[in-house]
């Protein structure tokens, strides 16, 4: 009884006088053939959410301006009602690291179902590959027209794939750029020739880059450019849900009739018909176990599912298991490794959800002048600041300046100030002391903002008072 999903060599073969083996392998073009099933539905489920959230997000409005905004000029991210600013940016480092440890997780628990069903390579490749259907035919159609010679019909038929593709890859192109230019002004300026420059170019370049990956590209991203498919093997156990093919219930393989007594005959379940392979996206066949090119998409169990039906056999020939299973044992779902995974996302999402919510939504920044000090009409000593104020929140403010630090220490000017939503406001302001309160020549004051409406609001910054030397 074999002990693990059985792994067949895939080496490529010698060259004929064996002195070299190949190590990178021409693509050969994969024909996938339609299908339908559970895994299919799901995947489109989840695909018509993800292209919503995608191509919807960037044309909704709040709170006067695009909702997702990354004013890269201004340097404001708009993330709905909150402002996100360059000195927050660690949020967004605790934010990545949060999605690393999610795909840990799952990969962990599901293996490569991220692959399968919400990467964007995945999820673009299988809307180009409907538009081949609907241009050029199904499997066996699409493969005939490209071995017959140029006509007109497959001039038009293939024409009109490719401009399918061109238009899915400008739509895409333009929504990206859109969440960095205001969509609503871009579109208009774009085909008016009034853009930015830089605004053609990278419409372009992801036009382009979207044709290519999953137009020409396809699996070769998986298999060679994507470094998922080459760290994830280390992530696997024997509990870690995986498509696989149940060799014990399928071989010896064989074609057959239906209604044949085909255990009789030392055949299984596996009736050879390749519609399995016929649908993979990558174009193994996931009869040869588990494969780095295998993202988990359940193409496979969804085809074979049917035809287990039309032989009226039990559905699970293909099916997401594990090894353990497979070799007859018990599959452990709640394990250490993944218990471990789950603790630290936990973690991880409680540490960045308080940091996100303690965040302040003032910043507030004290520099001293040049110049050391000077003594003004009244004799005392006086020091001057720059002072600038941060309101990261979406609505304006007033906030109410103090100082303290020392005795006798003087604000001088207004102590309101009035910052606008998303606004930076630089002021100078000074300081002054008797000259005989001084406790010595560098002395520490610190610098006090409220907000005028919500005293819990409150920030501090800290510098130096500078006088004369005591003698």
């Amino acid at each position: 009884m074999s002990k693990q999903i059985p792994v067949h060599d895939v080496t490529p073969p010698a060259s004929k006088d064996n002195s070299s083996v190949d190590l990178y392998a021409s693509r050969e073009k994969i024909y996938t053939r339609a299908f339908t099933g559970v895994f299919r539905n799901l995947r489109m489920v989840g695909g018509a959410v993800l292209f919503l959230l995608y191509f919807g997000t960037v044309w909704l409005n709040w709170s006067g301006h695009q909702a997702v905004w990354w004013n890269l000029p201004e340097r404001k991210f708009y993330i709905f009602g909150t402002t996100i600013w360059p000195q927050d940016f660690i949020l967004l480092s605790g934010l990545l690291i949060v999605a690393a440890f999610g795909l840990f997780f799952i990969t962990v628990y599901a293996g490569r179902v991220w692959c399968g069903y919400t990467c964007p390579q995945s999820v673009w490749t299988w809307i180009f590959m409907w538009c081949e259907k609907v241009t050029e035919g199904d499997r066996n159609q699409r493969m005939k027209l490209d071995k017959a010679p140029m006509s007109g019909n497959k001039f038009l038929r293939k024409l009109a794939k490719h401009s399918l593709w061109l238009s899915i890859g400008f739509v895409t192109g333009m929504t990206f750029v859109g969440y960095f230019s205001p969509i609503r002004e871009l579109v208009i300026e774009f085909f008016t020739g009034q853009a930015d420059g830089w605004a053609y170019f990278w419409v372009g370049f992801f036009t382009l880059a979207t044709y290519g990956n999953a137009g020409w590209l396809r699996e070769q991203v998986c298999v060679y450019m994507c470094p998922y498919a080459r760290f994830q093997s280390v992530m696997f156990d024997k509990d870690t849900l995986i498509v696989s093919y149940d060799p014990r219930r399928g071989e010896t393989r064989g074609p057959r009739k239906k209604d044949l007594d085909y255990k009789a005959k030392g055949l299984g379940d596996c009736i050879d018909c390749t519609m399995c392979v016929q649908v993979c996206p990558t174009g193994i066949d996931i009869r040869d176990g588990l494969q780095i090119e295998c993202i988990g998409c359940a193409a496979c169990i969804d085809a074979c599912d049917t035809i287990m039906d039309k032989m009226n056999y039990p559905k699970g020939l293909i099916s997401y298991t594990t090894e353990h299973n497979l070799s007859g044992q018990k599959t452990h779902m709640v394990r250490p490794r993944l218990i471990g995974y789950a603790v630290v996302l936990l973690t991880m999402i409680g540490l960045l959800a308080s940091a996100f919510v303690m965040r302040s939504l003032v910043g507030f920044d004290v520099s001293k002048d040049r110049v050391l000090y000077r003594e003004n009409a009244q004799g005392r000593i006086e020091n001057v600041y720059s002072l600038k104020v941060m309101n990261k929140d979406q609505r304006d403010h007033v906030y109410v300046l103090d100082a303290g630090g020392l005795p006798d220490l003087k604000l001088e000017g207004a102590r309101e100030i009035r910052v606008a939503a998303g606004d930076i406001v630089s002021l100078p302001v000074q300081l002054s002391m008797a000259p005989e309160q001084l406790p010595s020549t560098t002395n520490e004051v610190i610098f006090t903002l409220k907000d005028a409406d919500d005293s819990a609001t409150q920030v501090e910054a800290k510098s130096r008072f500078i006088g004369p030397q005591i003698r």
